[in-house]
């Protein structure tokens, strides 16, 4: 058996642990990347309105980092992209404990670093697709939202664990 923050975690456990946390990146991925193909499709110019101003469908391509900072950066952004989502991946390999939404947040980072590696202009240069617009938010897609899902349940988590 494994001791982890002095817990018994059991191999299987373990295994679980891990498959959930793959399964859940993967599915993240996915359908990141479908509805951002559907976005460039659908909304190519278009606005689709779900309530009314304070809630649309817009296409926007992203060439910065979360907020739209750092534009012009996007080669920077893409490596610190994947590095931090291969750090996370180890750290939740080694800890078994680790939560299974991790996964929101490595198939979130996979998801725009898809974009960033795979989406024109080229290379390392490409621009994220965002398409959800909230009139006090800047606009998201879906893998932002898995990222900020996943990293709050894990911050909740570890103030669960502090009260103990």
């Amino acid at each position: 058996m494994q001791e982890s923050r002095g817990a018994q975690v059991t191999e299987p456990q373990n295994t679980r642990t891990t498959l959930a946390l793959f399964s859940i990146a993967a599915a993240v991925l996915v359908v990141d990347q479908v509805s951002k193909a559907w976005a460039v499709a659908a909304l190519d110019g278009r606005r689709i309105s779900i309530i009314g101003e304070t809630f649309q469908l817009r296409l926007v391509f992203n060439p910065g980092s979360a907020f739209g900072l750092f534009r012009g950066s996007t080669m920077l952004i893409a490596l610190a992209s994947a590095v931090i989502t291969v750090a996370v991946t180890v750290w939740a390999l080694k800890d078994p404990a680790v939560p299974a939404t991790v996964g929101l947040v490595i198939g979130g980072g996979l998801g725009n670093l898809v974009d960033r590696a795979f989406r024109p202009p080229g290379f390392g240069r490409g621009h994220v697709v965002d398409f959800i617009y909230l009139s006090f938010w800047p606009t998201f897609n879906l893998a932002d939202a898995a990222i900020c899902a996943g990293v709050g349940m894990m911050l909740l988590e570890a103030l669960r664990e502090e009260r103990k």
